[in-house]
């Protein structure tokens, strides 16, 4: 098989925060062989969001120059748990969560994955046999003054906050995962930097050609101010629907549009950058480019007809100031759990309770249009419209007595 070395590097720089060793790169793909590129992920949490695909999205570039790509499923590390960038020990997962996890994300994966090219592996098939002895051996290839190398052990360790010695384990047993994978190319996420290395390390104690690194940013959050995160709230998960996937799209800042293009969209660099200038000489307006930006994510996740619906929808509520088409209806009787707070709970549009009185109390719940700040507001007999945030809409009627 033979590869554009130069063309594949560009591709694969793409976005990159850091590879290492490039030149190792470009000796690998000048022999012309397919590349087993491996990237790890923990089961911690059922949804994988946008900030995952950024990486899932690199690999597929791999895919698309004709490598291989080991999808690792670390149902053996989640019981672990990552500590990379954690100030205290994280919780470790269940057996049972990590496994129902793992089953989500081996669908998930295929909406951005060529399943031809996609080995799914789980480092539970070689890390469940090993002995004591094999830990104390794998143990023995790495000191405590290496380990306090990285930023968060060590900033724990002078901070006297506590460090568990089964933390220790994590980065030796990632690093063990590319000496059974045969790894030849690994990517994370910049705070997984030193775990890479430790696998890097291992592999070459072992008399294997170390691994190439490839780091890719972490994505920020809607919020444009702190990453990405399911339990900061500021996601776009993959299996959201497309008006809601679309909508948080729309909602982010003209400046993040475009970080996101370059981490998550299809279009070539010089596209993206045509579209900036075009902005800034008034050619086009950001609201336009957003747009184009929301399709494209919006229909890789469900179709591109699913998402120009959600475009037109969202343009008809918010443009033209209109109620969505198909809107949840709870029907509830006058004094029974007829408040604010108790119809947005029954509706089950929130996470909690809470939520739904966070709303209330922060001024953004309307009922037919009127501001509703008190979550024990009574609803009278009739049709009411709840919008609630600015995506949530809910219609409710409360029947009469019989």
């Amino acid at each position: 098989m033979q590869y554009d070395v130069e063309a594949s590097l560009e591709l694969i720089r793409r976005g990159s925060e850091e590879i290492i060793d490039e030149q190792e790169l470009i000796t690998k793909l000048r022999r012309g062989k397919p590349l087993r590129v491996k990237a790890g992920f923990d089961p911690t949490a059922p949804d994988l969001h946008l900030g995952h695909t950024v990486l899932i999205q690199k690999l597929r570039h791999f895919q698309i120059l004709g490598h291989t790509v080991l999808f690792l499923i670390g149902d053996f590390t989640g019981l672990i748990g990552d500590p990379s960038g954690k100030s205290e020990t994280r919780k470790a997962l269940s057996r049972q969560e990590v496994i129902e996890n793992a089953e989500t994300y081996k669908k998930q994966i295929f909406r951005i994955l060529d399943p031809e090219r996609t080995e799914i592996l789980f480092n539970s098939t070689w890390m469940e046999q090993f002995t004591a002895y094999d830990f104390v051996q794998l143990c023995s290839k790495y000191t405590v003054a290496r380990m306090l190398e990285r930023d968060d052990f060590h900033n724990r360790f002078i901070n006297n906050q506590p460090i568990s010695i089964h933390e220790f384990l994590y980065p030796l047993a990632q690093g063990y995962d590319s000496i059974a994978m045969k790894a030849d190319v690994e990517l994370g996420g910049t705070d997984q930097k030193f775990n890479l290395l430790v696998g890097r390390t291992l592999q070459r104690q072992e008399g294997l050609e170390p691994q190439v690194i490839l780091t890719m940013p972490i994505l920020e959050g809607l919020d444009g101010v702190q990453k990405m995160s399911k339990s900061l709230g500021n996601y776009v998960a993959i299996e959201e629907a497309p008006g809601e996937m679309f909508g948080k799209l729309m909602s982010v800042s003209d400046e993040l549009m475009f970080r996101y293009y370059e981490l998550l969209s299809d279009k070539s660099l010089q596209e993206i950058e045509e579209l900036r200038q075009a902005i800034e000489a008034g050619r086009l307006h950001p609201k336009t480019v957003k747009e184009e930006l929301a399709l494209e994510i919006t229909a890789r996740f469900h179709s591109r007809e699913s998402a120009q619906r959600a475009k037109e929808e969202f343009n008809r509520i918010f443009s033209g100031q209109e109620l969505p088409e198909d809107m949840p209806l709870i029907r509830v009787r006058p004094g029974e759990q007829n408040s604010v707070l108790e119809v947005m709970a029954q509706s089950g549009l929130f996470k909690s309770k809470g939520e739904a009185k966070r709303l209330c109390k922060q001024g953004a719940v309307t009922k037919d249009g009127q501001k509703i700040m008190d979550p024990a507001y009574p609803l009278s007999n009739g049709e009411h419209v709840l919008k609630c945030g600015k995506r949530r809409f809910l219609k409710v009627e409360v029947l009469e007595k019989n």
